[in-house]
């Protein structure tokens, strides 16, 4: 507790935003690019206290948020089949796909498990042999090393019994087609450091940092680190220098962790795929290599992928872009509520309508 009490420190909270009160001699509009970093925003009040210094725009860093309705639809209809035992984590199953959600059709009697990770559904297919387990693969690059843990696992165990339907996003492609977007206006990033802690920030970071000669900070999630990061990247902004910077040191490294990349190199490769509310975004996903193709529940179960999209006055797409914030919308906290909402991020733990419906009580109808 006193390592996350430093950095919760109101002495140092006080410190940075005086820092950056002396530093900005104009306007900054900055993207924290994780969820996580966006509940600490709201949570502690930091865009507050800087309104009016800093714009924080929240990026589409929340893989439940940008599951699409596809995949959704695609993991009820396989967990309505029963032969199947469906495994997900707890904050999908009230993600609404085209016409209703996971929690509904386990309502309806699908067998759907929450799991806290991959190799709980590997333990789950070892108990029940006789029926088929599907695991749904969600996440970033964060999460993407224990999926891949689990094709390690059942496929040298010659496990028969498993599939994943996968759903994991890369962040550096979606940060690019936001900046490519005419409508950005962003002049630096937050990167997520628990992203980096996996992938590090050398191979992809750098780059996008010179291509687009944008600052980038990889930041931690306590008040601290989020200020420090801010005022890091507004100290390039003003000096027209565009470099990535790492702030969370105590975690991050330039390389990442090697072993972990290598095992998901081993078993998925990237694709294209669709983000919800923003469309395809090339070579922004993975699936898995070809030769464990036999893995993949898609093509086990041959479900047929759909191309439906919903229609209603959810805004979602924009707030994931960084284009509105959950106060724009008409529908937030009155048609649009945690119990029953019209997009996923006011479902999710790291969604941005989630964070602003916990923590803004004021933007609440009554």
């Amino acid at each position: 507790m006193k390592f996350i009490d430093k950095y919760r420190n109101k002495y140092l909270v006080e410190q940075y935003a005086a820092a950056i009160t002396q530093t900005r001699t104009q306007p900054w509009t900055v993207m924290e690019v994780c969820g996580g970093q966006t509940h600490s925003i709201i949570k502690y009040g930091i865009d507050e206290l800087l309104s009016e210094q800093i714009t924080l725009l929240h990026g589409p860093g929340c893989p439940v948020c940008v599951t699409s309705i596809e995949l959704i639809d695609q993991a009820i209809a396989l967990a309505l089949n029963s032969n199947i035992i469906f495994c997900s984590f707890g904050d999908m199953l009230r993600v609404p796909g085209s016409q209703t959600h996971l929690l509904a059709a386990k309502a309806q009697g699908g067998d759907i498990r929450i799991v806290y990770s991959p190799l709980d559904a590997l333990k789950i297919a070892q108990k029940y042999p006789k029926q088929q387990v599907v695991f749904f693969a969600v996440g970033f690059e964060t999460t993407a090393p224990a999926s891949a843990m689990l094709v390690y696992q059942t496929w040298y165990k010659k496990i028969k019994n498993i599939s994943l339907l996968v759903s994991h996003v890369l962040v550096p492609p979606a940060m690019r087609a936001i900046i490519d977007s005419r409508e950005n206006q962003i002049q630096g990033f937050l990167a997520a450091g628990h992203v980096c802690t996996v992938m590090g920030y050398k191979k992809e970071y750098e780059k996008i940092a010179y291509d687009y000669q944008i600052p980038i900070v990889i930041t931690g999630f306590e008040p601290v680190d989020i200020l420090q990061g801010l005022y890091l990247c507004g100290k390039q902004i003003e000096a027209k220098q565009a470099y990535v910077e790492n702030q969370y040191k105590r975690v991050v490294s330039s390389q990442g962790n090697l072993i972990a990349q290598k095992l998901v190199e081993q078993f998925f490769e990237v694709t294209s795929v669709k983000w919800r509310g923003i469309g395809t975004i090339p070579n922004s996903g993975l699936k898995l290599r070809d030769e464990y193709a036999e893995l993949d529940a898609k093509k086990r179960f041959q479900i047929v992928a759909s191309n439906q999209e919903v229609i209603n006055e959810c805004i979602s797409g924009l707030v994931l872009q960084g284009l509105k914030t959950p106060k724009d919308c008409p529908t937030f906290g009155t048609r649009c509520l945690p119990e029953r909402p019209l997009g996923a991020p006011m479902v999710s733990s790291e969604g941005a309508c989630a964070a602003y419906y916990r923590y803004r009580k004021d933007y609440k109808s009554d």
